[in-house]
């Protein structure tokens, strides 16, 4: 690519690899060198769909001197093994979330990454999205005032009814149904609004939670995940936020932030477009009135390039490496940084675990400081 400064490489070629291709096409400063999968019939349909270089075998791949960051778009189960391989050897990666299955190999990954000063980062990135900055910018400009309490809400519907086996990604790799529900919704998805609160209000301190398997979705799997699961976030900063996962429910993607002087909100984050509104309180005769009307929230200028709607979502995926290559090449701090990721994975691991009893989880890691994105900073 004549434009490219940037070089990577994925691997893991199913479903969501598409969408990290196309967000890339808006990135011209990237190349794509080349890609790998152990199935080598998906891994052909792939390269040939989107025109890149097929490895013969990861270490193929890993030699390769040009390329800065290794993409691990694989199944969750081999997240870990994945991104071990590649710290070993050298490369800093970017994983697909969960960054680990289990809590130790997350810490496993965070050590190696440091001790071979290497960066590992994990999706979701679309805090770095131009509605959470957005809303970001509103709370620290205090539009609002105050911020007390937070509803954040990620129903996908009566998944399990749906027509899911059809479902095909641009170059034609199936939905990971498997995978899908053997993770399950809390860990595929929680970090979506975990990553926006955490940039926002920093560190979890505790996490209450508990969990449901509601649906009976033996024959897709004899160890499927919760379907349901609600927690409690107490943030070190005094906030509290519900966090309601499920694919169950009819779909809602909202959040609500209620701050003392009126209600900020988003509709859907998985559209990196989707407005802020503001809903002012006051009081007029002795009431105290809500205002029926919505005033939205928009950042002064241009913000990051946008990839359209592609499936059920609306982001750029390749905004977090973007960003880890940017720090790469300027020696500088990512806001994917590995205590980002690995506080990341502990919280939802607290959410996604509990069952029907529940349980209080006290965190053991902590948040760094996040700089918001330079076109949504308060000037």
């Amino acid at each position: 690519m004549e434009n490219a400064i940037y070089n990577i490489a994925i691997i893991g070629t199913g479903f969501v690899a598409d969408l990290y291709v196309r967000s890339f096409k808006a990135s011209p400063e990237v190349e794509i060198v080349c890609a790998f999968d152990i199935d080598a019939a998906r891994l052909v349909k792939f390269c040939d769909y989107w025109k890149i270089n097929k490895a013969k075998t990861v270490d193929d791949l890993l030699s390769d001197k040009r390329i800065s960051l290794i993409l691990n778009l694989t199944n969750p189960a081999s997240h870990y093994e994945v991104s071990k391989y590649c710290l070993e050897a050298g490369k800093h990666v970017y994983s697909e979330k969960p960054l680990a299955l289990e809590m130790n190999h997350a810490y496993e990954l965070f050590e190696l990454a440091k001790e071979n000063d290497l960066m590992i980062g994990s999706a979701p990135c679309s805090f770095l999205s131009e509605t959470a900055q957005t809303l970001r910018y509103a709370l620290e400009a205090k539009k609002a005032g105050k911020p007390y309490l937070i509803y954040a809400e990620l129903d996908d519907d009566f998944i399990s009814k749906a027509p899911y086996k059809k479902w095909k990604s641009e170059s034609g790799a199936p939905w990971p149904y498997k995978d899908e529900f053997e993770v399950g919704c809390t860990i595929e998805h929680a970090g979506y609004y975990l990553t926006w609160l955490m940039m926002i209000f920093g560190t979890v301190e505790t996490v209450v939670s508990a969990t449901a398997n509601l649906v009976d979705n033996s024959l897709i799997s004899d160890k499927v995940a919760p379907d349901f699961s609600t927690a409690i976030l107490y943030f070190k900063s005094g906030v509290v936020a519900r966090l309601t996962c499920s694919i169950i429910a009819t779909h809602d993607h909202k959040i609500r932030i209620f701050c003392e002087n009126g209600v900020l909100s988003v509709k859907e984050c998985w559209n990196n477009t989707s407005s802020v509104f503001f809903k002012s309180r006051k009081v007029i005769r002795r009431r105290l009135i809500n205002n029926p009307f919505s005033k939205k929230i928009k950042l002064p200028g241009p913000t990051h390039p946008k990839v359209g709607k592609f499936g059920a979502a609306s982001m750029n995926f390749a905004l977090g490496p973007v960003d880890m290559l940017k720090s790469i090449s300027e020696n500088g701090t990512t806001r994917m940084s590995s205590k980002f990721a690995l506080h990341l994975n502990e919280v939802t691991l607290a959410i996604n675990n509990p069952g029907r009893q529940g349980k209080t989880h006290t965190m053991k890691t902590t948040m760094p400081n996040i700089e918001p994105m330079p076109w949504a900073k308060i000037t």
